[in-house]
């Protein structure tokens, strides 16, 4: 994401434009914009005149449009997001309050006037929207005979660059050439995929995963086409392939590779695995039960209020996913709660829905917190479900 023109005052108010140059800033774009925000961007409308003779002629015209937004849909794998609302200002095509739905496209400008202003938490997202460094950390290819899902995982979210699927002839007794014919040219289809959608210029692991032994067929293809084409590219990162099992050469087998310790212990400087430590971290100190991890709007709140999440070792975790409610008072209620961790010195860790780790958190009400001093009872006059999150930690006691 590119950061155009930032016009905000001390008090909140004010615009930002960017620039979204690569889905995963689509990302960025859903956890910034909410209802009532305004928000302007480029538009395609289809425009029906009339001529003096009666007869209508339709056409479809490029514009610029301001929406009070109403509604917002983001599609993860696509990278899509479209977002509904009111027409705010008029124009000629459009009257002020008619309805129109924005498509945010790559290399599309859009600006964003936030109702309730600017927070803390908001400007943050669009300083890591706009910090080159946070790019994709990890690529992923996971596979089986005859399918290949090509995979980033970046700081907030999995992406699924883009699917292989091809027939593979079985091996039949006096035709294995055939299977092996099939399999070479999968190999070489799933190569050329990966190197258009995975930038070895920047090194960055990658998870080679499958059932059985095709991962590994896979890496050994790919070695020796780069020694028999001089691909420096893949010469330079060939230390960089991890080969693992996983269930399935299906997307979702992908969370079962990512726990797995050889590869945390391969992405142990990323914040996938930072993040999982953290939550891993944290289940231990629940089941010692020695007051110092406590989970649930209530809880966590109260310890924060008491300054027992701050320097120290205070850390609060916060699902974003609670940042985008459409409750003002809702989102207040968290963006204050991080300021005061942040003022008090302690750190706050807000978890990607997205990640394995965010959906943990979400298991327990979407936000936890190690606190520096240990504290008794703030649960007392909780409401928590004590059975069902007792069945999360057993769980995850029997995972870790």
């Amino acid at each position: 994401m590119r950061l155009i023109k930032q016009s905000v005052d001390r008090d909140g108010s004010g615009s930002i434009t960017l620039f979204p140059e690569e889905p995963e800033d689509m990302w960025h774009a859903y956890n910034l914009i909410r209802p009532t925000d305004l928000l302007r961007a480029s538009a395609i409308r289809r425009v029906t005149t009339e001529s003096t003779t009666g007869s209508t002629a339709s056409h479809r015209v490029h514009t610029n449009f301001l929406i009070r937004v109403t509604g917002i849909d983001f599609d993860s794998h696509a990278g899509q997001l479209h977002v509904s609302g009111r027409i705010a200002e008029e124009n000629k095509y459009v009257k002020v309050g008619q309805y129109h739905t924005l498509d945010l496209e790559l290399q599309r400008n859009f600006t964003l006037d936030k109702a309730d202003g600017w927070d803390s938490v908001a400007l943050g997202v669009v300083r890591d929207a706009v910090d080159p460094v946070n790019r994709a950390e990890v690529g992923a290819v996971v596979m089986q005979d005859g399918l290949a899902n090509i995979c980033l995982i970046t700081e907030h979210q999995t992406i699924l660059r883009q699917r292989v699927e091809m027939a593979i002839p079985r091996k039949r007794q006096g035709k294995a050439s055939d299977h092996d014919k099939g399999l070479t040219s999968f190999f070489q289809t799933t190569l050329d995929t990966m190197l258009r959608n995975i930038d070895l210029e920047t090194p960055k692991p990658i998870i080679l995963a499958s059932p059985g032994f095709t991962a590994a067929g896979f890496q050994k293809y790919l070695l020796e086409t780069a020694a028999q084409t001089n691909n420096k590219l893949l010469l330079q990162n060939r230390d960089k392939f991890i080969t693992v099992h996983s269930s399935s050469g299906h997307l979702h087998s992908l969370n079962e590779v990512l726990k797995s310790p050889e590869v945390l212990s391969r992405l142990k400087n990323t914040k996938y695995a930072r993040e999982t430590g953290l939550m891993d971290g944290f289940f231990t100190l629940l089941r010692k039960d020695e007051g110092r991890a406590w989970y649930g709007p209530n809880e966590v709140t109260a310890a924060v209020q008491k300054g027992a999440v701050g320097k120290g070792g205070g850390v609060l975790m916060v699902s974003n996913k609670l940042f985008r409610s459409q409750e003002i008072g809702e989102r207040k209620r968290w963006v204050g709660l991080v300021d005061k961790v942040k003022a008090e010195g302690g750190d706050v860790r807000i978890l990607s829905s997205e990640h394995e780790s965010g959906r943990r958190l979400e298991g327990l009400g979407g936000v936890a917190a190690i606190l520096t001093f240990p504290l008794e009872d703030l649960d007392e006059d909780g409401d928590q479900d004590d059975e069902s999150v007792g069945n999360i930690i057993a769980v995850e006691g029997a995972q870790i």
